[in-house]
């Protein structure tokens, strides 16, 4: 254990000093302030272009934002953080495979299994506080702005959301015990994601998809329902754990 939380202690010395965390926290923090900010400038936005629009034969009406305008806003952002973030970390074992670090960890008498779980374990936690962060800066100013009380199931569906970044982050665990190369890496992630998307076209399958998890955001409209998102929500943690699981046979036969 000691071993672990060293492993763990090291990977967040090496995200700090290379300025990742500081990197994608910021990038959080500001979708996170401009969820509510597009929302509230936006009456403002259209009445400076009513009068070019009308130019144009255009007529602007009175706009109204609510809560949920932010919240529509936060999920249509969140994408982008996402993809952000694999971007940002997509090289966090390949780098160690090209420079021949990790192999000088496993020369001291590390097991591979410890050093992919203090990996998939910092990938994880970053995630994990980054999102959170960015969705209750939301919360907090769609609550001062407005009245979050007018938004339904708002937590399940921010809970679906992050859920897609975790078995996202375990995909990118698991091609990277396979592959060395960053764009391997990336290539995989993205393959399986849109082979996920191709099941989610047909009927059967579709509530069974991870992807399914993406259309969670109508939850806060009160379009649909959690029941609706459970099956997928459920196939998607398992998948996540089985990548993770499965990445460690994979790097213990893999040569370095």
């Amino acid at each position: 254990m000691k071993v672990l939380i060293a492993l763990i202690n090291k990977e967040w010395l090496e995200n700090v000093r290379s300025g990742k965390i500081t990197i994608i926290t910021i990038l959080f923090i500001f979708f996170g302030i401009m969820n509510p900010a597009i929302a509230k400038l936006t009456p403002w936005m259209m009445e400076l272009m009513a009068e070019d629009l009308a130019k144009t034969g255009l007529v602007v009406t009175e706009v109204s934002v609510d809560a949920l305008t932010a919240w529509t806003q936060f999920f249509k952002n969140i994408p982008m953080g996402l993809l952000a973030f694999i971007l940002l970390y997509s090289a966090a074992f390949t780098k160690e495979y090209q420079t021949g670090s990790l192999i000088l960890v496993l020369t001291k008498g590390v097991s591979r299994y410890k050093v992919i779980t203090a990996k998939a374990f910092m990938l994880l936690l970053v995630w994990t506080l980054c999102y959170w962060l960015s969705f209750f800066i939301t919360y907090g100013y769609a609550a001062y702005f407005w009245d979050n009380s007018i938004i339904y199931h708002l937590f399940f569906a921010a809970f679906s959301w992050w859920l897609f970044g975790v078995w996202t982050i375990s995909l990118l665990v698991l091609f990277s015990s396979m592959l060395s190369n960053n764009a391997g890496v990336l290539l995989g992630t993205a393959a399986t994601v849109l082979i996920s998307y191709v099941i989610g076209l047909f009927a059967k399958p579709k509530p069974y998809a991870p992807t399914f998890l993406l259309s969670a955001a109508s939850l806060v409209s009160n379009s649909a329902v959690p029941d609706t998102y459970t099956k997928a929500a459920l196939v998607t943690a398992v998948l996540s754990a089985l990548c993770i699981g499965i990445s460690i046979p994979i790097m213990n036969k893999r040569e370095l």
